[in-house]
């Protein structure tokens, strides 16, 4: 069965439109994004056999018939995340994050008995950080964005939000190749998305920050830098999981 995948960019659009903030469907959602891996049994009028042969967990069965999924559970949570691109989401990493490592910022469920979107996206951004930060670091992150763990209101910006500026900061990055980390090139990664050095990379975070006109400049330099930084450890996972294919073909053709 064909793995149903998803982008960063499309997951965070999916949750957004889950928390009814979207004025896009969720259907319409997993549609476009089944729909681009598909053209060409499309044409041919060979979607239903291609759909067929498209592994749909449950709680995209769920979203399809229209059921609500405003509120997740941890193991909604770790499905979502193994449909997006380069992810290595658990539920057992994510049981930690939310009972020890994370737990001041996680805190406790929102929605009933389930996470809420924002808790979802923040469970996302840990496992796209972790590829390039330790804990601590990423909890000092999160201390500089979200200064009172105990409070949402006096968040920079929403966690659902974050996640959908750097997810749509690092289509930029893959839309434009020059922007592209290459394995072996001479320069080092602080040469290459050094903020003073990489005008395009620069330009593309500075588009989105336009759109916070409610923070300080001190504010906007946090939520800049934590853009750059997310988007920079989604390329670091990008490179993790090339490895890990090549491991696995050179296992696997060793015979």
């Amino acid at each position: 069965m064909e793995a149903f995948t998803l982008s960063r960019i499309e997951m965070s659009c999916l949750m957004h439109s889950l928390a009814g903030v979207s004025d896009q469907k969720p259907l319409h959602i997993l549609k476009e994004a089944w729909t681009k891996f598909h053209h060409e049994e499309i044409q041919k009028g060979m979607s239903l056999p291609a759909f067929l042969s498209t592994d749909v967990p449950p709680i995209l069965q769920k979203i399809i018939k229209g059921g609500c999924a405003k509120g997740l559970s941890l193991g909604d949570i770790a499905t979502l995340g193994h449909l997006i691109e380069y992810s290595t989401l658990s539920v057992t990493a994510m049981q930690n994050w939310v009972k020890r490592d994370f737990k001041e910022y996680l805190g406790s469920p929102m929605e009933g008995k389930k996470y809420s979107v924002n808790q979802a996206a923040l469970l996302f951004m840990i496992d796209d950080l972790k590829a390039a930060l330790d804990f601590e670091s990423i909890r000092q992150l999160f201390r500089m964005l979200f200064l009172k763990p105990d409070r949402d209101d006096d968040d920079l910006i929403e966690p659902a939000q974050l996640y959908y500026a750097y997810a749509s900061l690092f289509e930029e990055i893959k839309r434009d190749p020059s922007q592209q980390v290459q394995g072996l090139d001479e320069r080092s990664l602080h040469q290459k998305y050094s903020v003073k050095e990489d005008s395009l990379l620069r330009a593309s975070s500075r588009k989105i920050m336009m759109r916070l006109t409610h923070l300080t400049r001190t504010q906007r330099e946090a939520v800049h830098n934590m853009l750059l930084i997310a988007a920079i450890s989604v390329q670091t996972c990008y490179f993790q999981a090339l490895a890990r294919q090549y491991f696995n073909a050179a296992l696997f053709l060793d015979f």
